[in-house]
């Protein structure tokens, strides 16, 4: 009677599944959990990607990474300050996330924090890491995350440099450095919506012209460029700023070679703007306001050729511009002596040393007293 009964069962279980199969049109649910996507910003690229979040054992993630790796990104762990090796390079790239390949930092954001870990004063998307609170250590930290992997990465902190304040405190074992020619950055905007900002090395992040045509670039020297790329920098318009070495014979001069003062090159700033926003004349009103235009070779305590003023023009109306400006201000009387300012072609233009650029904006200074 119990085998009968066994039967009747196995039977009434089986009629019960093949009518709930009838019933929901035999969609039956999967039990394996869904891929789950997520945008992601790609900064070699411009573009926000819909990309599936990692997620592996510990025994893959053992696998993939090192000791180091591991104890750090998926423990939480902390590398001892100076330890690790994170050094800027010469080449122009980024730093990907050492778990999944996530673009996260362009080197041009990183600066010198003293502490001894690698420190960066944004991200290259708000889209590619996630915070959250740490109280362990007896503290609140806020602690910094990849948003692909959630891997562990560092601490952010507000005691950062200028134009964000921030200073992400990264662990440099979970960091990889890769080459890419050219570098995006996407910042929010109030509305929340992002807008994407061109990085190209050795530049703050630019802002794409309003009417998405060409940038146009222009290029002054006047006296020591820390000053002057700052005086630009700021200006409405004004997409993106480098500063370096123009006017010579050198080829890739360094800065001890330019100070030598046998290169015949000018420290310079070469820069990108909208014309729709500002235009060249508007920046040559800025040009011959931010320095003396009539010492020889000289801006204030600065003395060398390699401080000359001079406007390097890139086409014909540049050059029709810039004489006629400087016309102008010789028959205002706003100087007693001979405006001894150079109008030449602009010719190539050698990015100097990365801890050049941006030098007053790293250090939170507004200008450096050119004049």
């Amino acid at each position: 009677m119990r085998d009968y009964r066994i039967c009747f069962v196995v039977a009434l279980a089986a009629v019960a599944f093949i009518a709930f199969a009838v019933l929901t049109g035999g969609n039956m649910k999967d039990p394996s959990p869904k891929a789950e996507k997520i945008p992601i910003f790609d900064a070699r690229t411009g573009r926000v990607e819909q990309v599936e979040r990692v997620h592996k054992t510990d025994a893959e993630w053992k696998r993939l990474l090192t000791r180091e790796q591991y104890r750090i990104t998926r423990l939480r762990g902390t590398e001892p300050p100076v330890g690790g090796k994170c050094e800027t390079p010469t080449e122009k790239g980024l730093y990907q996330c050492i778990g999944c390949s996530t673009d996260l930092f362009a080197v041009e954001t990183k600066f010198e924090s003293g502490t001894g870990w690698p420190s960066f004063w944004e991200p290259v998307s708000e889209l590619n890491v996630r915070t959250k609170a740490d109280r362990g250590l007896g503290m609140v930290r806020i602690e910094v995350l990849c948003a692909r992997c959630d891997a562990h990465l560092g601490h952010v902190f507000d005691d950062g440099p200028p134009p964000t304040g921030k200073r992400y405190c990264i662990n440099s074992v979970a960091l990889k450095f890769v080459e890419s020619d050219t570098v995006f950055v996407q910042e929010p905007a109030k509305d929340l919506k992002h807008k994407t900002m061109l990085l190209p090395v050795g530049r703050e992040p630019g802002r794409a012209t309003a009417g998405g045509s060409p940038p146009r670039k222009a290029t002054f020297a006047a006296g020591c460029f820390w000053g002057v790329e700052e005086a630009f920098r700021a200006l409405r318009g004004v997409l993106s700023t480098r500063v370096g070495y123009t006017g010579g014979t050198l080829k890739n001069p360094t800065y001890e070679d330019v100070c030598a003062g046998t290169t015949g090159h000018a420290e310079a700033v070469e820069i990108e703007f909208d014309s729709t926003e500002i235009s060249y004349d508007q920046l040559l009103d800025v040009f011959w306001r931010i320095h003396d235009p009539t010492t020889l070779d000289r801006q204030g305590p600065d003395v060398g050729a390699q401080y000359r003023s001079t406007i390097f023009f890139h086409d014909d109306a540049q050059k029709a511009a810039a004489v006629a400006s400087k016309a102008r201000l010789e028959t205002s009387s706003k100087y007693a002596g001979n405006i001894v300012t150079q109008i030449v072609p602009a010719t190539e233009f050698y990015a100097a040393e990365e801890y050049h650029q941006q030098y007053l904006r790293k250090r939170g200074q507004g200008s450096c007293n050119i004049k």
